[in-house]
């Protein structure tokens, strides 16, 4: 259990990258250890995935290798260096690679050598169930999109600001030195007009192939990363947290003494009722943004 989690962890951040197999293009991403392995690819239209640990590794090397003696750990390190390249873009040369669609879900073949013998693999993988879609392609895309537009939202910012600082510069007096340096000061909604108009098209033509340039991996990686901290800590804060304290009576703060029977009866049935005093809570307060600056120069 513990290594399929480490393996779901390491997958998570591990960016999409775009492969070929034949005439078909995929989006896929992978994840090997000593442990076994897990494999997520993705046609745009369907996810299927495949997770393997060191046991199953073990009996299918047997059946498709059977000239073939080796310890599973070698052979998944194996597995790694093929795979791992090919996601890179740097695929072996020895090595092929085909798939097909089964009744379960898609089955991708491998054919390599591993000290001079061949070398067969079949990933079988099946659909992948909608929260690990959600968790590996959906919520990254999504904050990968508000990551973009705070970023644009900067930039167009910075932009402003250049012009502001040139426009001041002209009503000091200075020229351009090189008339063909000049520019128009920038225009937010004409920039956007012409983008949606002009450079989306393109982009939209570019193919599914270049779904993850390595910008796009990077920033992908970045968030993940992000969104792995954020459930550590999560997970940190319920282990420390503890189980939930039992129920308090709420709504009658000053009780009456116990009596001398009560008393006597409690020490004799050995329980000692026990009151903890209550705790103050500590709401979070929301901390003030800090005023950007108007300039970039005083």
């Amino acid at each position: 259990m513990e290594g399929s989690e480490e393996l779901e962890s390491s997958l998570l951040t591990q960016p999409w990258a775009s492969v070929c197999f034949g005439e078909s293009a995929f989006l896929a991403k992978a994840s090997f250890r000593d442990t076994g392995y897990i494999l997520l690819i993705s046609d745009l239209s369907s996810v299927w995935y495949e997770s393997a640990d060191a046991e199953a590794v073990r009996q299918r090397s047997k059946e498709l290798n059977k000239r073939l003696t080796v310890h599973v750990s070698s052979f998944l390190h194996r597995l790694r260096n093929l795979v791992c390249p090919l996601l890179a873009g740097e695929p072996d040369a020895a090595t092929s690679f085909s798939c097909h669609h089964t009744a379960s879900g898609l089955k991708l073949h491998m054919k390599s050598d591993l000290s001079g013998l061949p070398l067969y693999w079949d990933f079988h993988c099946c659909p992948a169930p909608v929260e690990m879609v959600s968790r590996h392609l959906v919520r990254p895309l999504i904050q990968m999109s508000l990551a973009l537009q705070y970023q644009v939202q900067e930039l167009t910012s910075l932009l402003i600001q250049k012009d502001a600082e040139i426009e001041d510069y002209r009503e000091s007096g200075a020229t351009l030195s090189r008339d063909r340096l000049r520019t128009e000061p920038f225009q937010e909604k004409m920039f956007q007009q012409n983008f949606m108009a002009e450079s989306l098209p393109q982009i939209c033509g570019a193919g599914e192939g270049q779904a993850f340039a390595s910008a796009l991996q990077q920033l992908y990686t970045a968030v993940t990363q992000q969104e792995a901290k954020q459930a550590r800590k999560r997970q940190h804060s319920e282990d420390t947290e503890g189980p939930a304290p039992a129920a308090e009576t709420i709504g009658h703060p000053h009780l009456p003494p116990p009596s001398q029977e009560d008393e006597t009866a409690s020490s004799s049935e050995g329980t000692t009722p026990t009151s903890s005093p209550a705790q103050k809570l500590h709401l979070p307060v929301a901390k003030a943004k800090p005023k950007k600056a108007k300039g970039l120069f005083s």
